[in-house]
C-alpha cells in the first residue's frame, strides 16, 4: 500500500478510538511531510531527519514500501469491527454535529469535508463552539462570520457542508451568540457545557427554554454525562426529562443521540421517554477529527436497540426534507 495512505488511515483509526490527539496528529503531520515524495525519496535513510517524521511514522513508511500492511495499521484495523445497528447506519445520510480547528477540533474544515465525502455523507454540519466556551476556542461573532464565508465555498459534487454552531445554553436558557447570526446559520445545536450540577428545577427551566427557542434545531448531549474515557466520568444533569422532551416535541427540536462512546447520551431510559413524548432525533458524531465522523456507528447501534423509528431520525432524511425542517422557524 502507499505510505501516504497508511499514515492517513492510522490517523483516522486513532481518531475513531479517541486516542490522544497528539498521536493522531503525529501521523497526519508525517503524511503531510511525505506528500508528493517519490518512492526513492521515501527509501532514503535521510527521510528520518525530515521534520514531521518520527521513529513510529518512519517504520510505517518503510513497511508500506516493502509491500506490507504496517504493523500499527493492522493492529488498529483488528479493533475497529462492527458494533451493531448496521441497517440504521446504512440509512443515515449525514451528521449535524462536528468541529474543526476553528474551535477545539484538530483539523482544517477541508479535512472534515473530505472524510464526510469518503463516508458517503450527503451532508455534514460544521458546528464549532460559541464564544463563552473559551476553553474550546469558541467563535466570536466576527470569527463565525469569517467561517461562514469559508463554508459557503465547500459544497459540491453531491455533498453539502451546512453552516452551523454548537451554541452554549446559558444559565438562564438563553443562547450564547448574536440572534441575527443564529438565524443565518443552517443548523443550531444547543448544548449545556457549564453548571451541569444545577438544581433540578432551574436546570429543567434552562433546558426547556432552549428546547422552546425557535432558533434551535437540535438539543445536544442533553445530560452532559461521561461514562468512560480519558476525561473520567461525570454524572448526568438532573432535570425533568418529560418536561424537556415535551418542549422539544412541541417545537420540532430533535433530541441528539450523541454517538461518542464516552457520552452515550441520552441514557437508554431517556431515549425511551423522548420516544414516548413524540420527539424527533438526530444521530450525530460530535466529531472533533475526521476519524471520529465514523462514530455514527455507535449512535446507530444505540438508536436501533432502543427501537427508534428511522423516519423520526432527521439524519436519515434527504437534504431537501432536512432543509424544509431546518427552515421551519427561520
Amino acid at each position: 500500500m502507499r505510505p501516504l495512505d497508511a499514515l492517513n488511515e492510522i490517523a483516522y483509526l486513532l481518531e475513531r478510538e479517541r486516542a490522544s490527539r497528539y498521536k493522531s496528529k503525529a501521523f497526519r503531520t508525517a503524511a503531510a511531510a511525505i506528500d508528493g515524495l517519490s518512492d526513492a525519496e521515501l527509501r532514503d535513510p535521510g527521510l528520518r531527519r525530515r521534520p514531521g517524521i518520527g521513529d513510529s511514522t518512519f517504520a510505517v513508511i518503510q513497511q508500506a514500501l516493502a509491500g506490507e500492511v504496517p504493523e500499527r495499521l493492522a493492529a488498529l484495523r483488528a479493533t475497529a469491527g462492527a458494533v451493531g445497528g448496521e441497517e440504521l447506519r446504512a440509512a443515515l445520510r449525514g451528521d449535524l454535529h462536528s468541529h474543526s480547528e476553528w474551535s477545539d477540533g484538530v483539523t482544517p474544515i477541508e479535512a472534515m469535508v473530505e472524510a464526510g465525502r469518503a463516508l458517503g455523507h450527503e451532508y455534514l454540519a460544521l458546528t464549532d463552539h460559541s464564544p463563552r466556551l473559551t476553553v474550546a476556542n469558541g467563535l466570536s461573532p466576527e470569527r463565525l462570520r469569517r467561517q461562514l464565508e469559508v463554508v459557503r465555498g465547500m459544497s459540491g459534487g453531491g455533498f453539502t457542508l451546512l453552516s452551523g454552531i454548537e451554541v452554549d445554553i446559558l444559565d438562564d436558557g438563553d443562547l450564547d451568540q448574536e440572534d441575527a447570526l443564529l438565524r443565518e446559520l443552517d443548523v443550531v445545536v444547543a448544548s449545556a457545557h457549564s453548571k451541569l450540577r444545577m438544581e433540578r428545577e432551574p436546570m429543567t427551566r434552562r433546558l426547556v427554554a432552549a428546547a422552546s427557542d425557535p432558533r434551535v434545531d437540535v438539543l445536544g448531549h442533553v445530560t452532559g454525562r461521561l461514562v468512560e474515557g480519558a476525561r473520567g466520568t461525570r454524572p448526568p444533569s438532573d432535570f425533568d426529562a418529560r418536561a424537556v422532551f415535551a418542549a422539544c416535541a412541541a417545537s420540532g427540536v430533535a433530541v441528539e443521540i450523541n454517538s461518542r462512546p464516552e457520552r452515550q447520551d441520552p441514557p437508554d431510559e431517556l431515549i425511551a421517554i423522548a420516544l414516548d413524548e413524540g420527539c424527533l432525533f438526530s444521530i450525530d458524531s460530535d466529531a472533533h477529527a475526521p476519524g471520529q465522523l465514523s462514530l455514527l456507528d455507535y449512535g446507530a447501534a444505540r438508536a436501533e436497540a432502543a427501537g427508534v423509528p428511522h423516519d423520526r431520525i432527521v439524519t436519515t432524511w434527504s437534504l431537501e426534507r432536512l432543509r424544509s425542517w431546518l427552515d421551519r422557524t427561520r
